[in-house]
This record gives structure tokens, C-alpha cells and sequence, in this order.
């Protein structure tokens, strides 16, 4: 087999490997996402984590949390 021949079955099984992701892609989430159940727990995870740090720039942007929040800086910095 030539270089040549090599070289234009390569760009071949690359194209056409190419077009098969863009179908899946167009079709939806891949189907190995879809059903792992590692997936499903990290989704959960990150939605909850993602709750956490709403709260906790809730809590940091509070007015009413701020003196408190500074009184409990102060004592953290009191103990070293």
C-alpha cells in the first residue's frame, strides 16, 4: 500500500467518524451519559453543591449577617 493510499483512508475513517459524533450529538445527550449511573450521581453532586454556594453567598452578601460575620472572623483571628 502507497503512502498516498494510506494517507486518503485515514482522512476517510476520521471524516467519517466525525459525521457519526455530529449524529449523536444532533440527536441528543450520548446514550453512555444517559444511562451511567456515575453520571447521574455527579449531576445530583454538582446540583447540590451548587445549592450550598447559593446559600453561602447569600449569606455572605447579607447585610444583616455582616457584623456577625465580622465578630466571627475576629475570633478566629483572636485564637490562632
Amino acid at each position: 500500500m502507497s503512502f498516498w493510499t494510506a494517507a486518503v483512508l485515514i482522512t476517510i475513517i476520521v471524516m467519517g467518524t466525525r459525521v457519526m459524533r455530529a449524529r449523536y450529538e444532533a440527536q441528543g445527550a450520548s446514550p453512555s451519559l444517559a444511562t451511567d449511573p456515575d453520571a447521574r450521581r455527579l449531576r445530583d453532586e454538582v446540583q447540590a453543591l451548587k445549592e450550598r454556594i447559593a446559600v453561602l453567598e447569600r449569606l455572605a452578601t447579607d447585610d444583616n449577617n455582616a457584623a456577625r460575620l465580622d465578630r466571627e472572623i475576629e475570633k478566629l483571628r483572636d485564637n490562632r
